[in-house]
């Protein structure tokens, strides 16, 4: 019987910022169906990796597959199979809600119903709002929705839940399992233990540009010994307000 390929197969990802090492030796597998949460604190090569595999960067060393595809290679291919929301994206300011879900929408040879997803996002009623108009939560919730056009088969979700309020943020948890019972892969980065516990079915915990746990999450909260560093940095970067 034929191994499905993996949705995502990272091996030895190696990226390098003049002196600083980000990525150093990840290896990762994303099966079709799962969640799989990359924790860890700021820096900590988290993003890097997830804009290797939707071909933002190329890496300095290492291999990356999506979908069996090569990112510099097939990007095209994989650009309409993969949703994706990043931390720092922005929008030009005078452009509006509609207008982005329009433009967004032109790039997929098919797409879902963007009224429909503004709704399901609380966004109906800002369609015609400039995108400086939004507020930070009403940002990223636009950004998920744009994430979600393309009807994906996987979608990368990072820090998915900064600027939403406790309600937002429980609603938003609800969309991805919502993704994954409907058959959706989901690499979700984030840097929140509770969120990566309660979403995700594997956790891959990094830390200074290498994975030091990795599992489900009873197994990775029950791997104290290799999580002590991460835990520690996450604490105190949250305390200094970095998180």
């Amino acid at each position: 019987m034929e191994t499905e390929i993996p949705v995502v197969e990272i091996d030895q990802l190696r990226m390098i910022y003049g002196e600083v090492v980000a990525v150093d030796g990840v290896s990762l597998r994303v099966e079709r169906g799962q969640v799989v949460g990359i924790l860890g604190p700021n820096g900590a090569g988290k993003t890097t990796t997830v804009e290797c595999v939707v071909g933002l960067r190329r890496p300095d060393a290492g291999r990356v597959r999506v979908f069996g595809l090569d990112p510099a290679a097939g990007l095209d291919e994989i650009r309409q199979r993969v949703g994706v929301q990043l931390q720092q994206a922005v929008l030009p300011d005078r452009m509006k809600v509609r207008e982005a879900m329009a433009i967004f929408a032109s790039a997929y040879r098919r797409h879902a119903n963007p009224s429909t997803l503004l709704s399901r996002w609380g966004l109906l009623d800002q369609r015609n709002k400039a995108f400086k108009a939004l507020s930070g939560g009403q940002r990223q919730r636009l950004f998920i929705a744009l994430a979600l056009l393309g009807e994906p088969e996987l979608v990368v979700l990072d820090e998915l839940t900064t600027g939403l309020d406790p309600a937002a943020r429980r609603d938003t948890w609800a969309l991805v399992r919502s993704l994954r019972d409907s058959g959706v892969t989901v690499l979700l980065v984030t840097h929140a233990m509770d969120e990566a516990e309660l979403l995700c079915d594997r956790l891959v915990v990094i830390h200074r540009g290498r994975i030091v746990a990795e599992g489900t999450p009873d197994q990775v909260r029950g791997d104290h010994r290799s999580l002590e560093a991460a835990y520690l940095e996450l604490t105190a970067a949250a305390q200094a307000g970095v998180l």
